[in-house]
């Protein structure tokens, strides 16, 4: 009974396919803008991204404050002072359980710089307890950067192998290069708005790989069955076709992802807010390239229609 419920059109007639070359020509100029501003100036271990501590190297500190809770804008703003480079300050746990990420300069030993950390948090905290302190050191940090990007690789090659086993090989094709294409504009986003590239921003890009694929495997499926079915239909009214019989599930579950990691963008602090980024930016961009990657993808390599008829669908048996 909700009004706006009924200015939702049951049935969806978009030429998708007709606007494929534009798209495929802005697709290419944003991912060659996003690869350049990601990888110059060629400087290990990130080039031109924000890396973060787990990548770039630095120090773990945990502690925690007795019965009162941590006071993290305080714990934040008196480290943000002291020229640590990137500082990151949350809690675990309990209120009064904290963990701090910081940096050591260039100029000062790691152990000195833990002392210095130390004695302001407790002159701006009070009565503080130091339960671990570890150094993630250059060699530690490059080696997490390699597996990063491997993990990274090695989940488009099985996305690959996936689609090939359940379709055909150009199925899998453009849905790699869907994937590719997601990725490096991912990476342009991170690059452009200066965001920290850390471990959980891979975690996020990997989630936004598997939701790709999935929205990808959907509008496929439903290619597939539309190819048996309508034989004589040409290619590209097929692809449209396809895609519009799915775009009310696309949207509808593009949308109640987005609404939820909105309110996590703007309510989980600074921690959460560049994973809460890249997952919408995903999920948009995700969406985009299912229609207009790895469709056009197919309909360039071409498809072999099967000489089966379709098969009708069963009748639901009542259960007794």
């Amino acid at each position: 009974m909700w009004p706006l419920i009924k200015t939702l059109p049951v049935k969806t007639n978009f030429e998708f396919v007709r606007f494929a070359r534009l798209a495929a020509v802005i697709s290419i100029i944003a991912v060659i803008a996003s690869l350049a501003k990601a990888m110059i100036p060629f400087e290990p271990p990130c080039g031109g991204l924000n890396c973060g501590i787990d990548f770039k190297g630095g120090t773990i500190l945990e502690f925690t404050t007795g019965a009162k809770p941590v006071d993290l804008p305080v714990a934040r703003s008196t480290l943000e002072r002291m020229d640590l480079g990137d500082v990151q300050v949350q809690t675990f746990g309990a209120a009064n359980d904290a963990v701090v990420r910081f940096q050591t300069p260039d100029n000062a030993s790691p152990a000195q710089t833990v002392d210095r950390v130390k004695a302001a948090l407790t002159t701006a905290l009070g009565e503080v307890t130091f339960k671990r302190t570890d150094v993630v050191g250059p060699k530690v940090s490059g080696e997490l950067f390699q597996s990063g990007l491997l993990a990274l690789l090695l989940s488009i090659g099985l996305m690959l192998v996936y689609i090939w086993f359940r379709f055909e090989l150009q199925f899998g094709i453009g849905a790699v290069v869907a994937l590719f294409h997601d990725v490096f504009l991912t990476f342009g986003v991170l690059a452009f708005g200066g965001l920290e590239f850390s471990l959980t921003t891979v975690a996020a890009i990997l989630t936004v790989i598997g939701y790709s694929m999935n929205d990808t495997v959907v509008v496929f499926d439903r290619l597939r069955e539309n190819l048996r079915k309508y034989k004589r239909m040409p290619l590209r009214e097929v692809i449209d076709l396809s895609i519009n019989e799915t775009l009310s599930r696309t949207v509808i579950t593009g949308l109640t992802a987005l609404l939820a990691l909105g309110g996590l963008a703007i309510f989980g602090g600074p921690t959460l807010f560049g994973m809460s980024i890249v997952l919408m930016f995903g999920i948009v961009i995700g969406t985009y390239s299912s229609i207009y990657v790895a469709a056009p993808v197919i309909l360039l390599w071409g498809v072999r229609r099967d000489d089966e008829p379709a098969e009708a669908l069963k009748p639901a048996v009542p259960r007794p």
